[in-house]
């Protein structure tokens, strides 16, 4: 799918089908078909495919060609199933235009064209697109990061308040499974502030002279400075991740080790009546308690008294 953008009225607006891509300032391929990319090549880019834009080198990713700048970041997004993605977006940037190439759907390429006029930088050239797009990609990184903390304040008090009745099999299975759902979406996140960090001190270097002469270098400078802030809060939000991970885990042990405990102790409870029956059902020819009318009573009474002397035993030394 091919959609182009221009700026009309103050506001970012998707050209009709079949408008000559050359007034479009942003070009959006998602998944373009041959005829497609075809189309954006006339325009004198490269598009280039998912496989190269999934390669890992830093000059496969940042490079300069012809007479435009090739950046690839890895966002998230959701797939045409709708499942959770990491994938590449390759931007495209000349004087004239700015062209994105992916391949799912990260939630800015949504968000951002309807506000893209109202944003503080505008929409009226390539350049303040293609950084209102950033800004949109860092506020959403951002969102990332505050529902992972919420989720592990969350996880925090179902291990560290309890309910009364202590802390549930399925309370702490549930914190294990939340905890691994922020943990995948935190490592989502760093690696995208890791390459879009990477992509915009590219931007820095070779594009700063023309950003500057539009008055952007500093509206750059605060994304970097945004970028770090950002990293420093997801390193903090590891550190929690990895706390709440052994709490819960520790809290499993406990709860684990309780029950055994309790299991035991009623083994051992049952121990000393158990020998004293085990004696009695004996087959020898001479024991003297048998014939005896007491003998049946006075036998149940010693391995309750048994049971109970162990009882207070355990009691006593703050085992039960």
């Amino acid at each position: 799918m091919l959609i182009a953008y221009d700026h009309v009225e103050a506001r970012l607006l998707p050209l009709p089908s079949g408008t000559d891509l050359k007034r479009a300032m942003w070009i959006d391929l998602f998944n373009g078909s041959a005829d497609e990319v075809a189309q954006v090549n006339a325009l004198g880019f490269e598009v280039p495919t998912l496989e190269e834009m999934e390669e890992i080198e830093v000059s496969n990713r940042l490079y300069h060609e012809g007479d435009a700048d090739y950046l690839t970041m890895v966002l998230p997004g959701q797939t045409a199933a709708g499942e959770q993605a990491m994938s590449p977006v390759c931007f495209i940037l000349t004087a004239d235009h700015v062209v994105t190439v992916r391949h799912h759907t990260p939630r800015p390429f949504e968000t951002y064209p309807p506000r893209a006029g109202k944003s503080s930088l505008g929409c009226t050239t390539p350049d303040r697109i293609f950084l209102g797009l950033v800004e949109e990609v860092i506020g959403r990184l951002a969102d990332h990061l505050e529902i992972a903390g919420k989720g592990l304040d969350q996880v925090a008090r179902t291990i560290y308040q309890p309910e009364q009745r202590g802390h549930r099999p399925d309370d702490l299975k549930g914190a294990l499974a939340s905890l691994g759902a922020e943990g995948e979406r935190l490592s989502r996140v760093r690696l995208a502030l890791l390459t879009l960090g990477r992509a915009l001190n590219y931007v820095d270097q070779l594009l700063g002279h023309r950003l500057s002469g539009e008055g952007l270098g500093t509206v750059l400078k605060g994304q970097l400075r945004d970028i770090d802030a950002l990293e420093v809060h997801a390193d903090f939000l590891s550190s929690r991740l990895g706390l709440a991970s052994d709490a819960t885990l520790g809290t499993i042990n406990l709860s684990q080790n309780a029950t055994v405990r309790i299991v035991s102790v009623v083994a051992v409870l049952f121990s000393p009546p158990t020998l004293i029956a085990s004696i009695y059902g004996m087959n020898f020819l001479h024991m003297p308690e048998l014939p005896q009318i007491w003998g049946y009573p006075m036998a149940l009474g010693v391995m309750v008294g048994s049971a109970v002397v162990t009882w207070a035993v355990f009691r006593w030394k703050g085992w039960l």
